[in-house]
């Protein structure tokens, strides 16, 4: 089978040339030995804005892989010197990077292989470029855009970022302190539910600070300030005698 066979191009599926924009910064490298494939793949993925390479000394996948560090990969199984599983296994070692292989040896027992190597996807030659286009977006979508939701809490506009312990409103950014932090995220978690101020005191005790009820008052009534200094008003409410809630 020629590499013209082996791409086949539909003009029946196609993608919305809006999501263009979205993927520009990720970086993907393709590891296949038919310089004509490789090409056509890295040409049409280069028309995405993605940032590509292709493999060129195939002794060496592991060593071009680790200067690259992208963000996804395509992997052939049937390579010079070591196939497509080995190369795979090493990367696992390193790197939880998404792995999509691409191959025409496409039995059964190459797509569990596949999988249980540590692979993500497989797609059988021949292929549409489109489909490969969008299984492309959708994995790096899920691996990427769900684990940066994970390290942040949002609530009625207010962004909390667990990574670097700063809230992000609108145009506006502010530091917090590590108490602020703590009695915004017990809050956030729990939005629209009334925590009370012992467990709030307990969630700072966990970080070796010692809060009193006095003192939690003063790190609510100051934490308020600094949010309402970036135009966030109203977002912390006492239920007296009880605790706080964010609505």
């Amino acid at each position: 089978m020629s590499p013209v066979e082996i791409l086949k191009i539909s003009s029946i599926i196609t993608i919305d040339e809006t999501l263009k924009g979205d993927f520009e910064m990720y970086r993907i490298l393709i590891v296949e030995d038919d310089e004509t494939i490789a090409k056509i793949i890295c040409g049409h993925l280069e028309t995405w804005n993605y940032e590509v390479q292709c493999i060129q000394d195939f002794k060496r996948v592991e060593e071009q892989f680790l200067s690259f560090q992208p963000h996804l990969v395509l992997m052939d199984i049937l390579l010079p010197f070591y196939n497509g599983f080995h190369w795979c296994t090493q990367i696992r070692k390193t790197s939880n990077v998404p792995i999509i292989f691409l191959s025409s040896a496409s039995d059964n027992m190459n797509i569990v292989m596949a999988m249980n190597m540590g692979g993500d996807d497989f797609i059988e030659k021949p292929f549409d470029l489109n489909v490969l286009t969008a299984k492309i977006q959708a994995l790096l979508r899920r691996t990427y855009a769900f684990a940066e939701q994970q390290n942040q809490l949002e609530h009625r506009g207010v962004i909390l970022n667990l990574n670097d312990a700063t809230l992000r409103y609108q145009e506006e950014k502010l530091d917090l302190t590590k108490n602020d932090f703590k009695i915004l995220q017990i809050l956030m978690e729990n939005a629209g539910k009334i925590v009370r101020r012992d467990q709030i005191m307990e969630r700072l005790w966990a970080s070796d600070e010692f809060i009193d009820d006095n003192t939690l008052t003063v790190n609510v009534t100051r934490l308020r300030k600094k949010m309402e200094s970036v135009g966030i008003r109203d977002y912390i409410i006492t239920k007296k005698g009880i605790g706080y809630l964010v609505e």
